[in-house]
């Protein structure tokens, strides 16, 4: 008799709208019309309409509140499926996050678990104890995940792992579509100043504090004006810093947005200042809407992306000073920089959404 095939089991705990949120719904989308038995774990509702009617999904019952952290979501969730696997056996996982906890239940309920790592090493192993124990336990799921080379690179030599490489799949079409639509603030509408952008969530990683550094020195230089699109804990201090400096006419913050291609789509520069990333998706999607891009050169993703900077340039970690010098050689000369945005456009097809979720699925179906 034809053993049946497993259950799979997407975790995705907390779901804030970035770019680990963008991939999961991508990659769950795809993988439920080629997968008969899919559930995911999440613990709210927020993003339920996203994904596919295909996919169950399974959302904790525990009261909403903006101020859980993120490890309340995943004890909850982790409960949640230690229940699940009771329940069923014959299952297996793919975490998108609380990787770590996800790989030691596996060991203890013996089922099977692929993981998607989504940043570099660089950003979370900073703690001996913590390196420890992933250095033990990574050798354990089927399969670990992680979307640029410089990532696997570093990864595999601090864990002494093969992680498997896969890039973020694009969905070029939604996102040329959605750039389409008109925006609803002024701010952007004047032909005449430099329009810069910053999409992401506003933490400490992102340091929206070394753009907001930069701009307030070329403030004095060019006409120039920066949107920050984005929430998280440091709205407050970035708001501060804004109107410590006089810079509220010129710069303007903005919440989370469904649709943020709509106002990149306005904008003459994507500026990203993370202190380190993965694969940052929102470099993908301003590259879609073709516009020149100034990104901070941090592991990883960023110099991957934009090809050692001939798709864009590249400053040092923090370097306000530098970033201001870029934007300042962008402004004098946007016509000649035009052929980097077409080469970075044109490298895209690295990215394509059917072959790079077909990755995907041959992982998934390998652990079934």
């Amino acid at each position: 008799m034809e053993k049946s095939q497993k259950r799979l089991i997407l975790f995705m705990p907390s779901m804030d709208g970035g770019g680990v949120e963008k991939n999961i719904i991508i990659i769950s989308n795809y993988l439920s019309n080629h997968i008969k038995n899919i559930e995911l774990i999440t613990f709210n509702k927020k993003f339920n309409k996203k994904f596919n009617k295909k996919i169950k999904i399974l959302n904790s019952n525990a009261p909403v509140n903006k101020k859980f952290s993120k490890y309340y979501k995943y004890l909850i969730c982790l409960i949640m499926l230690v229940k699940e696997i009771l329940k069923n056996k014959n299952t297996a996982v793919f975490a998108f996050q609380a990787n770590i906890y996800c790989i030691i239940l596996s060991t203890v309920l013996n089922f099977d678990v692929a993981v998607r790592s989504n940043s570099s090493p660089s950003g979370w192993t900073n703690n001996i104890i913590k390196n420890f124990i992933f250095k033990i336990f990574f050798k354990i799921p089927k399969a670990i995940i992680v979307n640029s080379y410089q990532f696997k690179k570093e990864i595999d030599s601090k864990f002494n792992i093969k992680s498997k490489m896969i890039y973020n799949p694009l969905n070029k079409k939604e996102i040329l579509k959605k750039g389409k639509k008109k925006i609803n603030i002024n701010f952007f509408k004047s032909k005449k100043n430099l329009k810069i952008i910053n999409v992401g969530r506003f933490t400490d990683q992102k340091d929206q504090i070394t753009l907001l550094k930069a701009f307030k020195k070329i403030n004095l230089i060019i006409d120039a004006k920066l949107l920050l699109v984005g929430y998280g804990p440091n709205k407050t201090l970035i708001y501060n810093y804004i109107k410590k400096f006089s810079l509220t006419k010129r710069v303007k913050l903005i919440d989370y947005q469904d649709n943020p291609y709509k106002f990149i789509d306005k904008s003459d520069i994507f500026v990203l200042t993370s202190k380190y990333e993965g694969l940052p998706n929102v470099l993908l999607e301003a590259l879609t809407l073709k516009k020149f891009i100034i990104s901070s050169d941090c592991p990883t993703g960023p110099r991957e992306i934009l090809v050692n900077g001939k798709h864009g340039f590249l400053f040092k970690i923090k370097n306000y000073n530098q970033l201001a010098d870029k934007i300042l050689l962008y402004s004098k000369n946007r016509n000649y920089y035009k052929k980097k945005i077409l080469l970075g456009y044109k490298s895209l097809h690295r990215f394509d959404f059917n072959y790079n979720c077909n990755k995907y699925l041959s992982v998934i179906q390998n652990i079934l």
